[in-house]
């Protein structure tokens, strides 16, 4: 049509914001890696974080003692067959291009827990061995070095059989939370952080395992923090994610060194000259890729913590924690300033009209929003994290809704996918495979409207076709008229960034879209097949004139 705009992307300082596209849904990942990595690579996710818990792995996990003559760090001590969906996601994560991101997370055997575990209590990640877990870290390297060929229980360079490598790892998960590791207070005194020295100890373990292996230039998470938490952790509650982080680097809460019995306790250096050496003590603390945050912004808009809390570290208040990283750097004479990932993040939505018989089920008070406004509230949280130059990634939990329960309390889980516990899509499906975001969708008739989006599946449509990728703007001027183009954004590097930010001149108000073809390309069958061709589409964001 003669009103048709090729329209350029943003400035270099906006289209250099490349975050990376992260989605996690373990239970689908290790029910079925081939499919579960074809559906991602569809949606354009670029990295799946997969948990990779201790006593999944671990012989005879339920027992106090390991068995006779078991090396906890050499991969061939473990059972053959604990390591075998492990070997096959991280094939079939190869096979497809997407990267992986093990998230070391916890969950120990029980002979490498510590003691007082409370009577009757199940909890796997009771005060666990930091001498144990580094030991497991470094058979998980040597297994994943890209060297060793798991029939001849060895490392074997350059053969065949050898398995991938793996070089993203994240540390733990949620330490600041009890059910991941407990007690989060110190024994005898509860009120006292007890679970950053720990962590602190954990993560020191896994990183010189890290090191020693081959595995010194890959890239490291510490963190994966909780974003709220109490006032008064115990054994098993949570802890704010600001307070957790200054009893990580041994500060109080004005970012002065601790000392005396407080220091001590928190399992910090007590004196000046051992603050000097804390650095070289925790090298993690300092010379890691980044920090990771699980930015949950539960029921709420992504820009408004409605309960704020100077300590917690939502995406509403993402500069609390930022603040603090930076100032417990300087501390130690760091000037390092981490990228912040985000490693965890998604709206849980109400149930589906359609689904009667669980909507029926639901408790009337529950807040999660519709379908719809997760939707929104998706794509407004990338545009906030897009335009935050420290965070490093955008997540998705989960892909798909666990299969929901009868019970009252418990309709549907952590129902926070992109696809129903049957498989449909929803609303959130097409609002991350191709964000739409428009900050003003309200102006005079001879303004332009900014509208900020990102093609997610570019990067691997590029590679299999080699032919750049052209998404277009659309608009529907009444609800009966079908939609227009009336401009397009083209990205041509599959390694660029597939993030745009334009402003457009609409011919009047309507439903604005993104629309999309996938392209025609089999890369099992190496052409063009036009059987597989379809469209995709955005959500819809009404605008108007005055």
């Amino acid at each position: 049509m003669a009103a048709l705009l090729t329209l350029l992307l943003a400035p270099p300082v906006l289209a250099s914001h490349t975050q990376q596209a992260m989605l996690e849904d373990d239970s689908a990942l290790m029910t079925d890696p081939a499919a579960t990595l074809a559906s991602l690579r569809l949606l354009g996710v670029q990295r799946v974080r997969l948990s990779v818990r201790w006593n999944e792995i671990a012989p005879r996990a339920n027992s106090t003692k390991p068995p006779r003559r078991f090396n906890p760090a050499d991969p061939a001590s473990y059972p053959a067959g604990s390591w075998s969906i492990w070997d096959t996601v991280v094939r079939d994560a190869q096979d497809v291009g997407i990267g992986l991101d093990f998230d070391l997370t916890g969950g120990a055997p029980r002979w490498a827990l510590g003691p007082g575990r409370p009577a009757g209590n199940t909890n796997p990640n009771w005060d666990p061995s930091p001498t144990m877990f580094g030991a497991f870290v470094r058979a998980l390297a040597i297994r994943y070095s890209g060297n060793y060929n798991p029939r001849l229980k060895r490392i074997a360079p350059h053969d065949r059989a050898d398995l991938p490598r793996v070089t993203f790892w994240s540390i733990w998960n949620e330490p600041d939370y009890g059910p991941s590791l407990a007690p989060q207070g110190a024994p005898g005194n509860l009120r006292v952080e007890n679970s950053p020295r720990m962590y602190r100890n954990l993560l020191d373990a896994a990183w010189s395992a890290l090191q020693r292996t081959g595995h010194g230039r890959d890239k490291v998470l510490f963190g994966e923090l909780a974003p709220r938490g109490m006032n008064y952790w115990g054994v098993f509650s949570g802890m704010k994610p600001r307070v957790f982080v200054r009893a990580l680097y041994c500060v109080d809460s004005n970012y002065f060194p601790l000392r005396g019995i407080a220091a001590v306790i928190r399992g910090c250096p007590s004196t000046p000259s051992g603050s000097r050496r804390f650095r070289a003590q925790n090298p993690a603390l300092f010379e890691a890729t980044g920090f990771s945050d699980h930015p949950y912004m539960r029921w709420y808009p992504p820009n408004d913590e409605v309960q704020p809390d100077p300590n917690y570290a939502s995406l509403g208040e993402i500069g609390n924690l930022e603040y603090t990283l930076d100032r417990v750097q300087r501390v130690y004479g760091s000037h390092r300033r981490f990228a912040i990932w985000n490693t965890e993040f998604g709206y849980i939505t109400t149930p589906p009209k359609h689904d009667n018989q669980y909507e029926q089920s639901a408790p009337h008070y529950q807040p999660w929003p519709s379908q719809t406004t997760a939707a929104y509230y998706l794509n407004w949280a990338e545009y906030i994290s897009w335009r935050n130059p420290r965070l490093a990634s955008f997540f998705q939990y989960e892909l798909r809704d666990p299969l929901p329960s009868l019970k009252s309390d418990d309709w549907g889980g952590f129902a926070s996918g992109l696809l129903n516990f049957n498989g449909n899509p929803k609303s959130t499906y097409a609002a991350w495979r191709l964000p739409l975001y428009m900050p003003a969708t309200s102006a005079r008739r001879d303004r332009k409207l900014e509208v900020w989006g990102c093609l997610r599946p570019a990067h691997y449509a590029i590679l299999d076709t080699g032919v750049p990728q052209m998404v277009r703007i659309q608009l529907q001027r009444r609800p009966i008229e079908p939609f227009q183009t009336v401009g397009s954004v083209t990205i041509s590097d599959p390694n660029a960034s597939c993030y745009f930010d334009v402003r457009v001149r609409f011919p009047s108000g309507g439903a604005v879209r993104l629309s999309w073809d996938y392209p025609t390309f089999d890369p099992e069958l190496g052409y063009l097949d036009p059987l597989r061709a379809h469209t995709a589409h955005s959500r819809s964001v009404g605008i108007s004139f005055h």
